[in-house]
């Protein structure tokens, strides 16, 4: 599983957390009114970064898979045009996955 996540995830963890603490990063997403799925799995998914391979509980890597799948299904769904400032990348990027890296 770290091999597709590790690949799914292009972004390290002090860049994502550095554009977790953005207002777009805040703007997009699914929520209740608190914080939305997205940023709240991109808090976990800098946390799994920082955790050493041998340390991954099941929990852990039901996220990564979880991830995994959140990152392939939404890079298919890539809108036209320039990405480059779109509620899509945004979403992607609360994820750990920046598309316009390559």
């Amino acid at each position: 599983m770290s091999d597709e996540f590790d690949e799914a995830v292009n972004m390290t963890a002090s860049e994502l957390e550095r554009w977790l603490r953005s207002d777009e990063s805040k703007s997009v997403g699914q929520s209740d009114g608190g914080e939305s799925v997205g940023h709240e799995s991109g808090r976990r998914i800098v946390q799994l970064l920082r955790t050493k391979k041998g340390d991954l509980t099941e929990g852990d890597e039901a996220h990564m898979r979880k991830v995994v799948g959140y990152v392939h299904r939404h890079l298919a769904q890539r809108p036209d045009g320039d990405v480059e400032h779109t509620r899509w990348r945004y979403s992607l990027m609360n994820w750990g996955h920046d598309p316009l890296k390559d």
